[in-house]
């Protein structure tokens, strides 16, 4: 009998290890024990399978009281977890494997298509695996959406002695933990994702720039990059090609500007995590000035299954520009919180409502922040709008890292905008004037607003204007985002502020 329980970090925190030793003390050395990641399904978790000989059964959310029943067979079971609603309607191709396997088991990742993309990468030029990656359609998940292959080519192409491939994984939008999930839980793909680009663009070394919040993520990608280089995998001879890719892990302090890729390099130079002016672009004086492809790990823990099935098969996914898969992270006030991956089009309406089950409280849904803190707030009457970056855009939103926060009907909208200014002041790098001295002001008019000042509604709009189009990165210029649509959106919130002061 094998019995699976997942080791990632929201399971933990909601009893997955007391459940994982009360197993282990009530069955014999017959029974394995598999601490695998999480299928997502975070409302469900602890989420226990058993194979008792006729496939693999789901109970959940398990206590450690409940498992004297689940073992012996009382315990109402979910079924297959491949046939729950909330599973059996996703496009799983990134998070595939991603609570199915044990995350430190490469031949268990080898036996659900691992480094199938590697080896054939192995048996093409840089430039054919930059095209198949091109012709994907895959744009970055990190949140500006820019196509991942031109990134690749641009590096490619740059002359230098020497090329780097750096992974984004410092995830610190609110509502977001795609990153954290498939490190925790399938580890090797994105170990073999940066080895792809590394053989795409002719870089012999990687990075992966966590953050210090993570330290279950940490361990397991340490460990993992142990048995990759121990196996082969990484190294001076790639799975016997001759080719040379290694890797390192990177801790950063926690700092929410280093998930901006120049700070992040000044971060993983040493240096202090401010943003550098651009051009020069990172893909042609990245890290330590030489050409840097730097990906988030979900862009890059997609190559494989691109390289695995071929470009068109990921590209026949999706909506108009917006190509392959989303990984949707649905948090908040909603009943279903967990991660959801599926095709680009989805209604941001059939997320909310249908998915995520509408909110947890059973009050209406108010707004939906998209994005991460430097989201819009989106409110009922554009949940028509289609999971697609340019159809966010042409609505005043984006997608961002695709994390969803649900807000129900007592939620104070000039609250939330003021929230948004002062999580920028908090933390700016203090380079630009917009984003350093524009956050801290945009505080002190919102309160304004609330104390009754209704003319200050005018400045915050020209306060945004300026942040928007001077600051240096996303960070000042994306605040605007989530003010202006709690402004515009919810003027009702701004009125009554304006009604109680008087």
């Amino acid at each position: 009998m094998k019995i699976w329980v997942p080791m990632d970090s929201a399971a933990k925190a909601l009893g997955a290890d007391e459940v994982a030793d009360a197993i282990a003390a009530q069955v014999g050395p017959d029974v394995r024990i598999i601490r695998n990641g999480s299928r997502g399904m975070v409302w469900l978790e602890p989420l226990v399978e058993i194979d008792r000989g006729d496939g693999r059964v789901a109970y959940g959310p398990v206590t450690p009281d409940d498992v004297a029943a689940l073992l012996d067979g009382t315990l109402e079971s979910l079924g297959r977890v491949e046939d729950i609603p909330f599973f059996a309607r996703q496009t799983r191709l990134t998070f595939a494997r991603c609570g199915v396997i044990d995350p430190l088991d490469l031949d268990d990742y080898q036996a659900h298509g691992g480094l199938v993309g590697l080896r054939r990468a192995i048996g093409m030029i840089g430039a054919e695996i930059v095209a198949e990656v091109t012709d994907s359609g895959l744009r970055g998940r990190g949140g500006a959406g820019f196509p991942t292959g031109i990134k690749w080519k641009t590096v490619h192409d740059a002359p230098a002695d020497r090329k780097y491939i750096v992974c984004n994984a410092d995830e610190g939008d609110s509502g977001t933990f795609a990153d954290r999930m498939i490190m925790e839980g399938d580890p090797f793909t994105l170990i073999e994702g940066m080895a792809i680009a590394g053989l795409a663009v002719g870089a012999v070394q990687g990075y992966v720039y966590m953050r210090s919040e993570y330290p279950d993520a940490i361990a397991v990608m340490n460990a993992a990059v142990d048995i990759a280089r121990k196996r082969g995998v990484l190294g001076s001879d790639v799975l016997g090609s001759g080719r040379a890719f290694d890797m390192q892990i990177r801790v950063g302090a926690g700092a929410y500007v280093c998930g901006e890729e120049t700070s992040l390099l000044n971060s993983l130079e040493g240096k202090r995590g401010v943003v550098r002016a651009k051009p020069p672009l990172p893909a042609l004086e990245g890290f330590l000035g030489k050409p840097t492809v730097v990906n988030n790990v979900i862009s890059l823990a997609t190559v494989p299954v691109i390289m695995e099935r071929g470009a068109q098969h990921y590209a026949d996914f999706g909506l108009g520009r917006s190509r392959g898969t989303v990984t949707l992270q649905i948090a908040g006030n909603v009943r279903r919180g967990g991660l959801f991956e599926t095709g680009f089009g989805v209604s941001l309406d059939e997320v909310v409502n249908d998915i995520g089950g509408g909110t947890a409280s059973g009050r209406p849904v108010k707004a939906v922040q998209v994005g991460g803190p430097l989201g819009a707030y989106m409110p009922v009457s554009k949940f028509d709008t289609p999971m697609g970056y340019e159809e966010f855009d042409k609505n005043g939103g984006l997608i961002g890292h695709a994390g969803l926060v649900v807000f129900d009907d007592t939620t104070d909208m000039l609250q939330m905008a003021r929230f948004a200014m002062e999580f920028c002041a908090v933390e700016s790098c203090g380079k630009c004037t917009p984003c350093r001295v524009g956050a801290v002001r945009g505080v002190e008019t919102i309160d304004r607003i609330a104390a009754g000042d209704a003319a200050a509604a005018d400045l915050l709009t020209d306060l945004c204007e300026v942040m928007k189009d001077g600051s240096l990165c996303a960070l000042g210029g994306f605040t605007p985002f989530p003010v202006m649509s709690a402004l515009t959106q919810f003027p009702d919130d701004f009125a009554t502020a304006k009604e109680a002061a008087e």
